[in-house]
């Protein structure tokens, strides 16, 4: 990992380092020790630094990683979207160079699905394990009403007028979900978050869900590994703000249904429903959730 602190945005990482590949600089923090390492993949607006509460949690028992893919957060700028490829491929590229052994646990979050399964399809042999944090599918469009397709989703992409109207919002939002943090991961990660550069980022990165599904379905299913879902099914303000009702059931029947398709495609697969959070705040509310779903797959992994 080099030593410079300063992210090319001018923000600085409160924790953690920058590794270079290919020329760039990707953010990466580790923490605990063992394996099989776990290694979270972000979703779309997010950065590694908001995975840091479950981050502590899973260092306690083994290997605990959070990065920015390129383009994102604290790494450097890279236009986007990106393929699923070369997002797994910098991932793969990154835990080398950081001398993390795999094979990996890979937790991922919403978008952070695609990158995962591709990652999957591209180094089966590299993954231990699969921790599904209402993830994204490739199959999302087969189940789904059309109003919530992924065509649909990236029409909604906001433009630049439509997130200097959402900042606010998003900025109350995000500076209720960090209440908890401690200050000197908080007010960095609220500043950087609030940048023009970093909101812009997360709405680039939903303008091309549909070309991740086509390029996931061209691709292998995922390899025979454990894997436990968590299916968000919580009813959100903001959602339902955006959806009507007889839509958001279907849309969590939908998922509900996706999910228990993906846990029977392995021979250890468990799904987990839960109720009381909602989609963009699971590893906030329910961290405990989160860990020992991770515990669970971990521990599997390392059976013989």
């Amino acid at each position: 990992m080099t030593d410079d602190s300063t992210s090319t945005a001018g923000f600085t990482p409160p924790v953690g380092g920058f590794q270079e590949i290919d020329g760039r600089r990707l953010f990466v923090h580790r923490t605990g020790s063992g394996g099989p390492a776990v290694v979270f993949l972000p979703g779309a607006s997010a950065v590694g630094l908001d995975y840091a509460g479950v981050q502590q949690g899973i260092a306690r028992f083994t290997t605990a990683v959070v990065y920015d893919r390129g383009g994102t957060g604290y790494s450097d700028p890279l236009p986007l979207p990106r393929t699923a490829a070369e997002v797994a491929a910098e991932l793969y590229e990154l835990l080398r160079a950081e001398g993390i052994p795999g094979p990996y646990v890979l937790a991922a979050h919403s978008l952070g699905g695609a990158y995962a399964h591709r990652f999957a399809q591209l180094y089966p042999g590299d993954v231990a394990g699969l921790v599904w944090l209402d993830a994204f599918h490739r199959d999302w469009d087969d189940f789904m009403p059309a109003a919530a397709s992924l065509a649909a989703a990236e029409r909604m992409a906001p433009d630049a007028a439509q997130l200097e109207q959402m900042r606010p919002a998003l900025r109350a939002m995000r500076a209720e979900l960090l209440a908890d943090y401690p200050e000197h991961l908080r007010r960095p990660l609220l500043e950087a978050k609030d940048s023009d550069a970093w909101l812009r980022s997360g709405a680039a990165e939903r303008t091309g869900l549909a070309a991740l599904a086509a390029e996931l379905k061209a691709g292998p299913d995922l390899p025979d590994v454990p894997v436990v879902a968590l299916t968000v099914v919580g009813d959100d303000p903001g959602t339902q703000a955006a959806a009507p009702d007889p839509t958001l059931r279907e849309m969590n029947v939908a998922k509900t249904e996706l999910d228990a398709a993906l846990v029977s495609t392995v021979s250890y697969g468990e799904q987990r429903v839960l109720t009381d959070t909602f989609h963009h705040r699971l590893c906030f509310d329910r961290p405990d959730a989160v860990v020992q779903a991770v515990r669970d797959v971990v521990g599997r992994a390392a059976r013989p």
